[in-house]
């Protein structure tokens, strides 16, 4: 899972997310940046209301939270779905001695990113890639 810091660049970068089941997420400003939910359809799940997608909490009484607003959560896009937003940019992941690099094809050649662990490599790559080229989702 990539690091609480690339998730909110990515989001700052504006980054689009269509919330699906098996996501993850992190709720900042809250007392609850330590927590990362899943949706669910069980526990955690995605309504459509006047205003945009909100993101709703069936049972969490305890929590005094029953819903929040997509806009207010920050996603946690998994190794699989950073690579399919790299899409055919993406040139390779390698080991390194202090974590991965990832390659990815800029308009001025392959550029390399690199980072502890494999999620934050295609992260940083993915905020790359959008710096390059603003109009990528």
């Amino acid at each position: 899972m990539i690091s609480v810091d690339t998730a909110r660049c990515l989001k700052e970068s504006g980054l689009e997310w269509t919330p699906e089941n098996g996501d993850k997420f992190f709720i900042p400003d809250r007392d609850l940046n330590d927590e990362v939910f899943s949706l669910s359809e069980m526990t955690v799940g995605i309504r459509h209301v006047p205003g945009g997608a909100q993101i709703s909490f069936n049972g969490a009484v305890e929590w005094a939270l029953d819903a929040i607003m997509k806009s207010e959560v920050v996603w946690l896009p998994s190794e699989e779905q950073l690579r399919t937003l790299i899409a055919d940019r993406f040139v390779g992941l390698t080991a390194i001695d202090y974590g991965y690099r990832c390659e990815v094809a800029l308009a001025d050649g392959v550029r390399g990113f690199e980072a502890i662990d494999a999620g934050d490599a295609y992260g940083t790559a993915l905020l790359g890639l959008r710096k390059s080229a603003p109009g990528l989702s």
